[in-house]
């Protein structure tokens, strides 16, 4: 069993706000290194730094999984301008299934480490063709750098620093998603990113491969207003032409790569999260309803249909806005879903039809977790007929006083029938409480990957977390860190092409893998 690692922290810097301490702290050379059997991370920092408190809960608990493949999952199919499967972008594929179809730890003597040169919260994790860690690293106090980062060492490869810009109004900086927050590689190898100056810059390799270089910049500026309006996320559809959302006003606009021909349309919802992208069109979620678009001949977006969900109105703590925290999740059959804001909230399954032949438009609305204990900010996984939902009721500005709080424990999966027609909850779960991250399903090894911030009154915990999709069971959890460092902040977990587990937290990015 692997022995308790310990990390450092700032000590005497408040938390509503980034002091120079911290700010120093955050963009120093801070190098945290956690190797076999739990070795003490180094630090290099002229700062005044005491270890964090040691948590009273195992470093491990559980046992080691054995793989079991869930049969026949749901393949979503090959954009052909997105890099391959599940490499692309934060939700693996065009459907948004956050599904893998390649093996994640099973939980064998598990080596966790950790690599910041400097610190930065790298939310979205893809890979390229060389099985390099692509990303673009947004910070609180610098701006987003792209880079590709060695998946062995963890050390930055190339960076290539983006524009900067004031956060919008209304927008929390721990929940402010512009300027990478979301991006995608496509089949070349380059990143598409939306700037927080409202371009849209494209990214390719050097001829060695190792440098990043600026090859296309589209300025969205004259239909997207750069003061008050922020893209938060762009994707192709399967024919080349970009699709771009913004949160104020929801604009949903999409791009002529060749010609940089911007055609737009106003929703005049919010919209706070990314949307899917089917081979019928685009799924869009906003803070009222879902929709789906399509195309006309001009380019021009123009609504296939809108569905209203139930709402309290209520922005719960985790919560961007006061409407769905999901990206919608395309399903097998024709289906889409998301959750919405009801209180408990539901999973809602919908009919993604064009027309409907005396059919309703949802197909069910399925409430998760307690009454005024419920809400998600991170996408369903999806694969077949079966959705998993994660409940970050209670996270909480990691600049703010109750920076670090557990959350509510919750996970449960919700199945689509045969016929289509309904839904039930097969499982829930309550005792791992997800930290905020895009958890990931590998249908390889049937396992749910999470990161867990259970209740310690000893320390501000962050665990690696199994959980078995058959039946919600937590498998093992093993520690990865304590206290600000180790906070993930809505960032997405990614199984790696060798089986390797890695997440961007705010301390730079950790990873997890078997060892044995």
């Amino acid at each position: 069993m692997p022995l308790r690692a310990r990390a450092r922290r700032l000590v005497g810097a408040p938390r509503p706000h980034l002091t120079a301490a911290l700010a120093l702290a955050l963009t120093g050379a801070l190098a945290l290194t956690l190797g076999v059997a739990g070795a003490l991370p180094a630090t290099a920092s002229a700062d005044p730094i005491t270890p964090v408190a040691t948590p009273s809960l195992p470093a491990f608990e559980g046992a080691p999984a054995t793989a079991r493949p869930i049969p026949h999952p749901t393949k979503p199919p090959q954009n052909p301008y997105l890099a391959p499967d599940p490499n692309s972008n934060i939700h693996n594929d065009t459907w948004m299934t956050d599904a893998y179809r390649r093996p994640g730890p099973l939980g064998n003597s598990l080596i966790t480490a950790s690599e910041a040169k400097p610190a930065a919260l790298c939310g979205s994790l893809t890979f390229d063709s060389l099985g390099r860690i692509v990303s673009v690293c947004p910070s609180a106090i610098a701006p987003p750098v792209a880079k590709i980062i060695d998946p062995q060492t963890l050390a930055t490869i190339a960076t290539y620093e983006l524009p900067n810009a004031p956060t919008t109004p209304g927008t929390p900086e721990f929940q402010n998603f512009a300027g990478g927050g979301y991006f995608y590689l496509d089949d070349k190898d380059r990143i598409w990113v939306p700037t927080k100056t409202d371009h849209l810059y494209v990214l390719g390799q050097t001829a060695d491969r190792q440098g990043l270089e600026l090859r296309r910049d589209y300025d969205l500026t004259p239909a997207i207003d750069p003061v008050s309006e922020r893209i938060i996320s762009a994707l192709p559809d399967f024919k080349g032409r970009v699709w771009l959302i913004t949160k104020q006003n929801g604009k949903v606009a999409t791009l002529d790569p060749k010609t940089g021909r911007l055609r737009v349309k106003r929703l005049d919802e919010g919209i706070s999260n990314s949307f899917a992208v089917g081979e019928n069109g685009v799924y869009v979620v906003t803070d009222e309803a879902m929709y789906r678009l399509k195309a006309g001949d001009s380019g021009r977006p123009r609504v296939i249909w809108r569905s209203g969900y139930a709402n309290s109105g209520i922005v719960k703590p985790s919560q961007v806005s006061a409407g769905s925290g999901t990206t919608p999740t395309i399903m097998d059959g024709g289906y889409v879903a998301i959750t919405d804001n009801a209180d408990p909230m539901n999973v809602v399954v919908y009919r993604n039809a064009r027309k409907l032949h005396g059919e309703r438009r949802k197909v069910c609305e399925v409430p998760v977790f307690a009454e005024g204990a419920s809400a998600t900010e991170n996408t369903l996984l999806g694969t077949k007929r079966s959705l998993i939902v994660e409940n970050n009721y209670g996270y909480q500005d990691i600049f703010g006083p109750n920076s670090g709080a557990p959350t509510v424990p919750g996970f449960a999966r919700v199945d689509l029938n045969r016929k289509g027609t309904d839904c039930r909850r097969r499982w829930t779960n309550t005792d791992a409480a997800g930290s905020s991250v895009v958890p990931k399903l590998s249908t390889k090894t049937g396992l749910i990957y999470t990161y867990t911030r259970p209740a310690d009154p000893a320390a501000e915990g962050y665990y690696w977390t199994a959980i078995d999709f058959r039946s919600g069971r937590t498998v093992w959890r093993r520690y990865s860190g304590s206290g600000f460092f180790f906070n993930n902040n809505y960032a997405g977990i990614a199984l790696g092409p060798g089986g390797v587990a890695y997440l961007g937290v705010t301390g730079g990015i950790v990873s997890l893998r078997d060892g044995g």
